[in-house]
């Protein structure tokens, strides 16, 4: 495919709801739309890098830097053979895995439009519908989160992830525990812990958890290690797995008993699905973890997920969880057993809004 063209949209859309985590709060969500034109055809990938380096070092602002800079000299004009190509092209640049996912999101939807397939079918998919659930930022009182959780419960969603944090972490767990004995129920620290607080966490451990998620330093591996030695819990290993290998260091040291699989964090889709194969091949079950994405990154996320090691559910949830308008004119709706269905167009399955698009963008960067 010759990259004729690339356009870099830079989005802000407001969410529905002010969306917190132990690194901060969201009100809106920033992201870049990429958008690659070859050949008659157009594709379109999501950075889901935000406006502040909260969850890792890269944003928006650093993404647009890197992508027009750096990425688009390696690829504009030339003949990019497919998602493994662009990743040899990008060797020069060391991380900022965001940035490079993004780009390849793209690629993806250009060959399966060219190729008449959808990327389910690319990535040998197995299921028509994925399992998923529903993340809860954290709450002003663990009666408010009860009663959000109470909310998404009954809307449908069958399996609830809370965020927690120092302060913020057993009695809002046990809240929601004692409110829903039987739901499936797991939480994410985000990183907001050290060993130290070890001790301090282990009442998590009777309740049932699904998992316990990055618990500790966004970097470590060893830590989670010696954390899962003390847990029943499964310990979900999200910012620290930033390329397949460092899933098989995880899985070799035993660090962690789950993987989260973010396509972004990792580098592209593609190493997305060489993730699952290391995990699968250790019968270390995963799952497809989520950025707030638009109806672009979200239909990638169901793409991937559709592969069959993803057997617990992602963070996949319905449009209008998070945006009134998306820029997608598909929107992706929860079905009444927890799950949402695949798309199976060619390439990412959706089309893109164009007044939406526009409507969102602050700023607009055209290569060619």
């Amino acid at each position: 495919m010759k990259i004729e063209s690339i356009t870099f949209h830079n989005i802000s859309m407001p969410l529905i709801a002010p969306f917190e985590t132990s690194f901060g709060r969201a009100v809106e969500r920033e992201a870049v739309i990429i958008e690659i034109r070859s050949e008659g055809l157009t594709g379109y990938g999501e950075c889901v890098a935000s406006d502040n380096p909260g969850y890792n070092y890269e944003t928006v602002t650093t993404a647009m830097h890197i992508l027009k800079d750096f990425i688009t000299p390696l690829i504009l004009g030339k003949d990019i053979k497919d998602a493994l190509d662009f990743q040899e092209r990008m060797v020069s640049i060391r991380g900022h895995h965001l940035a490079k996912a993004g780009v390849e999101m793209a690629l993806w939807d250009l060959i399966g439009k060219r190729e008449g397939k959808s990327l389910k079918q690319l990535f040998g998919g197995v299921r028509d519908k994925v399992e998923v659930g529903v993340s809860v930022g954290i709450q002003a009182t663990p009666e408010k989160l009860v009663e959000t959780v109470t909310g998404f419960v009954n809307d449908g969603y069958a399996r609830v992830k809370i965020k927690i944090k120092p302060g913020k972490d057993v009695a809002d767990s046990q809240a929601v525990r004692k409110a829903f004995p039987n739901i499936r129920l797991q939480v994410d620290a985000n990183s907001a812990y050290s060993m130290d607080d070890a001790d301090r966490l282990k009442p998590l451990d009777d309740l049932n958890l699904l998992l316990i998620e990055q618990p500790l330093f966004e970097d470590d591996i060893w830590d989670h290690h010696k954390f899962q030695a003390k847990f029943n819990t499964p310990v979900c290993l999200d910012e620290s797995i930033i390329s397949p290998r460092h899933a098989r260091y995880a899985i070799e040291m035993k660090a962690c008993k789950i993987i989260n699989i973010k396509a972004g964090r990792l580098g592209g889709l593609s190493q997305g699905v060489m993730t699952h194969d290391i995990a699968q091949q250790s019968n270390m079950p995963v799952w497809c973890g989520g950025m707030l994405e638009t109806g672009i990154g979200r239909a990638s996320n169901l793409a991937l997920a559709s592969m069959p090691n993803f057997i617990l559910p992602g963070d996949v949830s319905a449009s209008d969880r998070y945006y009134t308008r998306d820029i997608t004119h598909e929107r992706f709706v929860l079905n009444s057993d927890s799950t949402i269905t695949v798309p199976t167009g060619p390439g990412l399955g959706v089309t893109v809004d164009e007044d939406a698009l526009k409507s969102y963008t602050r700023a607009k960067v055209v290569v060619n």
